[in-house]
C-alpha cells in the first residue's frame, strides 16, 4: 500500500482556492495546540510527583515507627522507614525529570512556530499575487471580449450603411472602426499578456504548495507519538479536499469561442506576438488571431514511563 502524502490530496480545481492549504494549517494548529497540553500535563504531574516526595520524605523523617523496638524487628523497621525516604527522593528525581522534558517540549513547539511562520509568509504572499492576477486576467479577458464585440459592430455599421450615408459619414464610420480596431488589439494584447504572467505564478504557487505540504508532513511527522504512517493517512482520508491541480488559464480567442461554443482547452498559454494589421472588413466578420514504527522521538524528546 502506498504511502500517504500531503501534496497528494490537498488541491481543488479551482486555482483562487486555498481549501487544501486552509485545511493542512488547520491541522498543524491543532498539533500545537495538544503538544502545548501535553506539556502543561507533565508541569502538572511533576508538581504532584514533588508534592508527593516531599510528603514522602517528612514522613520518613517527622513520624516515629517503633522507636522503642529493639534487635531483628528495629532494623527492619529503620529499613522501611529508609525505603519510604528513598521513594520520596525518587518522586522528586521523577519530578526534575519531567520539568527537563516540559522544557523539551516548549523549546520544539517554540522552533516549529517559528519554522512554520516563515512558510506561512511566503503562501499567504504568493496567494495574495495569485489572486490577484487572476483578477486582473478575468479584467482583461472581459474588456478584450467587449472590445470584440465594438469591432464587430462597427463593420456592421460600415456594412448596413454603405449605400445609404454620404462620403462624410461614411469617412467616420471607417475612421470609428479603425479606432476600435487598434483597440482591440491592444487588449488583445494586454489579455494574452495577463494569461503568460498568471501561468508563471500559477506555476510558481504549484511548486510553493507542494513544498509546503512536504515541509508541513515533515513538522506534523516530528509531532507524532505513536504510528507516523498511520495517523497521516487517517488525517488524508479524514480532511483531503481533492487530488485534481488547477488547470492553467488559458487565452480564448474571442471569434474561436463564438464558432465553438465548447473549444478543448489547451493547457499551453498562446505566446505573446504582434500580428500585422486586420484586414479591411468583408461582407461577413474578419477573425483576429489562432513502514509502520511503535514509538517516535522529536529532536531529542521521548515518553518516560515509571
Amino acid at each position: 500500500m502506498r504511502e500517504g502524502r500531503f501534496r497528494d490530496h490537498f488541491w481543488s480545481t479551482d486555482l483562487t482556492s486555498t481549501v487544501g492549504y486552509d485545511s493542512i494549517i488547520q491541522h498543524l494548529n491543532d498539533g500545537r495546540k495538544n503538544c502545548k497540553e501535553f506539556e502543561d500535563f507533565l508541569k502538572e504531574r511533576a508538581i504532584i510527583e514533588e508534592k508527593y516526595g516531599k510528603e514522602l520524605i517528612n514522613l520518613s523523617k517527622k513520624k516515629p515507627c517503633g522507636q522503642t523496638e529493639l534487635n531483628t524487628l528495629k532494623r527492619s523497621l529503620d529499613v522501611f522507614k529508609q525505603q519510604i525516604d528513598n521513594v520520596g527522593q525518587g518522586h522528586i528525581q521523577l519530578a526534575q525529570t519531567l520539568r527537563e522534558e516540559a522544557k523539551k517540549m516548549e523549546d520544539f513547539r517554540e522552533k516549529q512556530k517559528l519554522h512554520r511562520r516563515k512558510i506561512e509568509l511566503i503562501m499567504e504572499a504568493i496567494h495574495k499575487n495569485r489572486n490577484l492576477q487572476y483578477k486582473k486576467t478575468m479584467e482583461a479577458k472581459r474588456l478584450y471580449e467587449q472590445r470584440c464585440r465594438d469591432k464587430d459592430e462597427a463593420e456592421q455599421a460600415v456594412h448596413r450603411s454603405a449605400q445609404l450615408v454620404t462620403q462624410k459619414q461614411q469617412e467616420k464610420l471607417f475612421l470609428k472602426l479603425a479606432q476600435t480596431k487598434s483597440a482591440l488589439e491592444d487588449s488583445d494584447r494586454s489579455y494574452q499578456q495577463s494569461v503568460t504572467t498568471l501561468e508563471k505564478i500559477r506555476e510558481e504557487w504549484e511548486k510553493e504548495h507542494i513544498k509546503a505540504c512536504e515541509k508541513y508532513e515533515e513538522i506534523r511527522r516530528s509531532l507524532e507519538m505513536c504510528s507516523i504512517e498511520k495517523d497521516i493517512d487517517f488525517f488524508i482520508n479524514l480532511r483531503k479536499t481533492g487530488s485534481l491541480v488547477p488547470a492553467p488559464v488559458v487565452y480564448e480567442n474571442y471569434y474561436n469561442t463564438q464558432r465553438n461554443p465548447a473549444p478543448v482547452r489547451s493547457p499551453i498559454a498562446v505566446p505573446i506576438s504582434r500580428r500585422g494589421p486586420l484586414p479591411t472588413p468583408t461582407s461577413a466578420p474578419v477573425s483576429c488571431v489562432s513502514g509502520e514504527p511503535d514509538y517516535a522521538t522529536v529532536d531529542g524528546y521521548s515518553l518516560i514511563h515509571h
